[in-house]
């Protein structure tokens, strides 16, 4: 994994909005083999145009922007067995906390689909990895595309145990602990190709801060054991990928509400540190945790890691100054070291395929800002004469 050894090196956390024909191309790939080339086609050169736009606009560790996924988590559920989607059988949303019953008028306005709950996912068999096709496309696309752009290094996003069937539950292991661990077996398919590949993995966990507040609301003790039980897990699943190709993404949800349900991060910094990865993605940008940069004045970034935080955010339309920018990287390379920080963006910017947290040209705004704080930045770190 690629370290700021001589500048501040920029990425960000993967999903892109998607171009609009993706979402026909795809509704209609099943109809015929005809439709089905189509959209593996429209997908493949999708997939270079964004890789060129982010080479373009000085991103240094890119991705595929996730255009060959539904969405970042619940995509896998089209890849794995065990699992019956049940869409008249209404689950609780506990990721939401206790926003759900103190903004009961936002949530509705974010999220009038659920208002009485959202489809069950249940396990009623065993859970294995079904068909290798889909990820074997996206790295080869992803591969392809790399061939053509001046970049650092490349990414894949893929789900942790975690974040898996988040709105599931478990009808066929007998025990809680089979059931998560068979998932991280499931899953571990994805993260050995990726990195066979050569590529980053990047694994992505969202629903292991979202579902603090539910748990603390009954006992702190039960959100240790839930999340505990998941971290080792996940860390089963990654056994034998080496920590330096591997980067966890931690965030609080890309929805728009007040946040005020969400985890703080030193309650979960353990956990997060925890995982066997050479890098940790977290939000640190947005109103609700711009403050917990804090946290690394008394907590020590392990020997050899990287801190990916969040400089711009998708949570607001405003596109941040480069000079503010600038700023957040150098609380975060003073306490880490500036070898040790790659700027980056807060969370995706389409949450799924068809979900978008920012109109795309906001997004391009945003990341041409972070960029250009990061050349400020190490300008500033490296001395004025330092190439950034």
């Amino acid at each position: 994994m690629k370290r700021s050894e001589n500048r501040i090196l920029t990425t960000h956390v993967g999903s892109i909005p998607r171009p609009p024909q993706i979402r026909e191309l795809a509704e209609r790939a099943s109809e015929s083999p005809q439709n089905r080339r189509r959209y593996e086609d429209f997908l493949r050169d999708a997939v270079a145009d964004v890789v060129r736009m982010q080479a373009k606009v000085g991103i240094d560790i890119v991705t595929d922007g996730e255009f060959g996924k539904s969405s970042w988590a619940n995509y896998i559920l089209e890849r794995i067995t065990g699992f019956e989607h049940r869409p008249n059988e209404l689950h609780p949303v506990y990721w939401l906390g206790r926003d759900r019953d103190r903004f009961p008028e936002v949530m509705a306005a974010e999220f009038p689909w659920m208002s009485k709950g959202v489809p069950t996912e249940a396990c009623i068999g065993p859970i294995g990895y079904r068909d290798p096709s889909a990820i074997n496309r996206d790295i080869a696309n992803l591969k392809a595309a790399l061939s053509s752009v001046d970049v650092q290094e490349a990414f894949l996003p893929v789900v942790a145990p975690a974040s898996t069937a988040y709105d599931g539950v478990n009808e066929y292991y007998p025990t809680e602990k089979e059931y998560v661990y068979a998932i991280a077996d499931a899953l571990r398919e994805e993260y050995r190709r990726i990195y066979d590949s050569g590529l980053l993995v990047q694994v992505d966990d969202a629903v292991l801060a979202n579902m603090y507040d539910h748990f603390v609301e009954q006992s702190p003790e039960k959100y240790r054991q839930w999340a505990g039980l998941r971290i080792e897990a996940l860390n089963h699943a990654l056994e034998r990928i080496p920590e330096d190709r591997v980067r966890y993404h931690v965030c609080f949800g890309s929805w728009h509400v007040p946040h005020l349900a969400d985890a703080p991060l030193a309650e979960i910094l353990g956990f997060i540190l925890s995982v066997r990865a050479g890098a940790y993605s977290i939000e640190a940008a947005n109103p609700r945790h711009e403050h917990e940069w804090r946290v690394w004045e008394t907590t020590k970034l392990p020997e050899g890691k990287i801190l990916i935080p969040g400089v711009v955010t998708h949570h607001t339309m405003t596109v941040e100054h480069p000079r503010l920018v600038a700023d957040r990287i150098l609380r975060f390379a003073r306490l880490v070291g500036r070898e040790n920080v790659i700027a980056s963006t807060d969370c995706g910017f389409a949450q799924a395929q068809f979900i978008q947290r920012a109109a795309p040209s906001v997004m391009w705004a945003k990341f041409e800002a972070l960029v250009e704080g990061a050349r400020i930045a190490s300008a500033e770190l490296w001395g004025q004469g330092k190439s950034a």
